[in-house]
């Protein structure tokens, strides 16, 4: 099973240190993990302005770039479900998208396919999980609250196997943090009182870190909390699920 390892350019630009706890986790796990040098963008803010047709080169380059590989992986829940759901018509007209079919998001693959059953690691904290909005709806990381559905949590799953970590959620457990990418651009106002009330929710459950699989999300509540002040740490979940490597 090769593995190719894609960074969203935000995390490789401002977080690149959650790309390599990716990388040391997949590979203590034994993986055959490659990462790519060529990668760039996967196209999702120009889509997401509306300029989707720009988008098509990246796009075009990123799925010939993974096309070798049986499994792609992201350490972002929203550039992994802009990929699937948004390539196959995005690259309509150019070639066969393949990359859509096989990208996910590192929660999701170390749950569904790797099934992890131990991790070696320990991050004794008080932890209160963020379910991004891409991550619950579009790839089902947890379930989605508006829905009549058994209730899960892939993120919570995993945190598990954490020795001496205590997970906690908030109330509105899976409301929108306010981010959305174009959307904190176009209401910035409405976005930072999303923001702030989202995490006065997780500072209401006790939690030391907020964690989840999206660093924009993170990006975004981390912002807001250090302008007011707020004694409240945000690590992506992935940094979590690798300490002690």
């Amino acid at each position: 099973m090769k593995i190719g390892l894609f960074i969203p350019c935000y995390v490789d630009a401002l977080y690149p240190h959650v790309g390599v706890a990716t990388y040391k986790l997949l590979t203590a796990l034994g993986l055959d993990v490659d990462y790519p040098l060529g990668q760039t963008c996967c196209g999702q803010p120009m889509a997401n302005a509306g300029f989707e047709t720009m988008a098509g080169g990246l796009a075009d380059k990123m799925d010939r770039l993974f096309e070798p590989f049986d499994h792609v992986v992201a350490p972002s829940a929203s550039c992994a479900a802009f990929v699937r759901l948004n390539y196959p018509h995005i690259l309509k007209g150019r070639h066969e998208c393949t990359t859509s079919g096989k990208i996910m998001d590192v929660v999701e693959f170390l749950h569904d396919v790797v099934q992890v059953q131990s991790l070696p690691g320990r991050f004794p904290h008080v932890v209160s999980v963020h379910n991004s909005c891409h991550g619950v709806r579009e790839l089902g990381l947890s379930s989605p609250s508006e829905r009549n559905v058994p209730a899960y949590s892939k993120i919570k799953d995993l945190l598990a196997l954490v020795d001496g970590i205590t997970v906690r959620e908030p109330e509105r457990v899976d409301e929108c943090c306010g981010f959305g990418g174009m959307f904190s651009v176009e209401e910035p106002e409405v976005s930072v009182r999303m923001g702030t009330d989202k995490i006065k929710r997780h500072m209401a459950t006790g939690a030391e870190y907020v964690t989840g699989p999206d660093s924009s999300c993170l990006m975004h509540m981390e912002g807001i909390a250090r302008r007011l002040g707020l004694p409240i740490k945000f690590v992506h979940v992935v940094e979590i699920l690798s300490a002690g490597l």
